[in-house]
Protein backbone atom coordinates (compact mmCIF):
# COMPACT_ATOMS: atom_id res chain seq x y z
CA UNK A 1 0.00 0.00 0.00
CA UNK A 2 0.84 3.58 -0.48
CA UNK A 3 0.34 6.96 1.17
CA UNK A 4 -2.64 8.89 0.12
CA UNK A 5 -2.31 12.52 0.87
CA UNK A 6 -5.01 15.04 0.20
CA UNK A 7 -3.80 18.69 0.45
CA UNK A 8 -6.89 21.12 0.32
CA UNK A 9 -9.35 19.15 -1.80
CA UNK A 10 -12.33 20.91 -2.77
CA UNK A 11 -15.71 19.74 -4.48
CA UNK A 12 -18.27 22.16 -5.64
CA UNK A 13 -21.28 21.94 -7.47
CA UNK A 14 -22.91 24.12 -9.61
CA UNK A 15 -20.28 26.82 -9.07
CA UNK A 16 -21.94 27.47 -5.37
CA UNK A 17 -22.59 24.45 -3.68
CA UNK A 18 -19.54 23.54 -1.21
CA UNK A 19 -19.48 19.69 -0.94
CA UNK A 20 -16.08 19.38 0.38
CA UNK A 21 -14.40 22.46 1.82
CA UNK A 22 -10.61 22.05 1.80
CA UNK A 23 -9.98 18.63 3.33
CA UNK A 24 -6.12 17.94 3.80
CA UNK A 25 -4.99 14.44 5.53
CA UNK A 26 -2.13 12.26 5.24
CA UNK A 27 -2.63 8.66 5.17
CA UNK A 28 -0.14 6.72 6.34
CA UNK A 29 1.10 3.48 4.30
CA UNK A 30 -0.83 0.68 6.36
CA UNK A 31 -2.95 3.09 8.22
CA UNK A 32 -6.60 2.29 8.98
CA UNK A 33 -8.98 5.65 8.76
CA UNK A 34 -12.85 5.50 8.87
CA UNK A 35 -14.89 8.68 7.84
CA UNK A 36 -17.92 9.38 9.89
CA UNK A 37 -20.36 12.37 10.08
CA UNK A 38 -24.04 13.16 8.98
CA UNK A 39 -25.96 12.52 5.77
CA UNK A 40 -24.53 14.91 3.48
CA UNK A 41 -21.56 15.98 4.85
CA UNK A 42 -19.08 14.76 1.90
CA UNK A 43 -17.58 11.55 3.46
CA UNK A 44 -18.98 9.73 -0.03
CA UNK A 45 -17.58 12.11 -2.07
CA UNK A 46 -14.31 12.55 -0.91
CA UNK A 47 -13.72 8.69 -0.94
CA UNK A 48 -15.18 8.81 -4.65
CA UNK A 49 -12.64 11.61 -5.38
CA UNK A 50 -9.77 9.64 -3.89
CA UNK A 51 -10.76 6.85 -5.98
CA UNK A 52 -11.10 8.94 -9.35
CA UNK A 53 -14.70 8.18 -9.83
CA UNK A 54 -15.14 12.07 -9.50
CA UNK A 55 -13.73 15.28 -10.00
CA UNK A 56 -11.65 17.57 -7.51
CA UNK A 57 -12.60 21.15 -7.86
CA UNK A 58 -9.31 22.38 -6.20
CA UNK A 59 -6.30 20.82 -4.23
CA UNK A 60 -4.05 17.98 -5.16
CA UNK A 61 -4.63 14.19 -4.49
CA UNK A 62 -1.25 12.19 -4.18
CA UNK A 63 -0.96 8.42 -3.93
CA UNK A 64 2.57 7.62 -3.11
CA UNK A 65 4.63 10.52 -4.43
CA UNK A 66 2.14 10.66 -7.99
CA UNK A 67 -0.27 13.29 -8.14
CA UNK A 68 -3.39 11.40 -9.37
CA UNK A 69 -5.60 14.43 -10.12
CA UNK A 70 -6.21 13.39 -13.86
CA UNK A 71 -5.46 10.11 -13.59
CA UNK A 72 -8.43 7.20 -14.69
CA UNK A 73 -9.55 5.34 -11.54
CA UNK A 74 -8.33 1.97 -13.60
CA UNK A 75 -4.57 3.33 -12.95
CA UNK A 76 -4.68 4.67 -9.72
CA UNK A 77 -4.17 0.84 -8.32
CA UNK A 78 -6.97 1.60 -5.19
CA UNK A 79 -9.67 -0.17 -3.83
CA UNK A 80 -11.93 1.02 -1.08
CA UNK A 81 -14.90 -0.38 0.72
CA UNK A 82 -17.93 1.65 0.45
CA UNK A 83 -20.82 0.84 2.86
Amino acid sequence: MSTITLDTVRKVYGGNVEAVKGVSIDIADGEFIVLVGPSGCGKSTLLRMIAGLEDITSGEIKIGEKVVNKVDPAHRDIAMVFQ
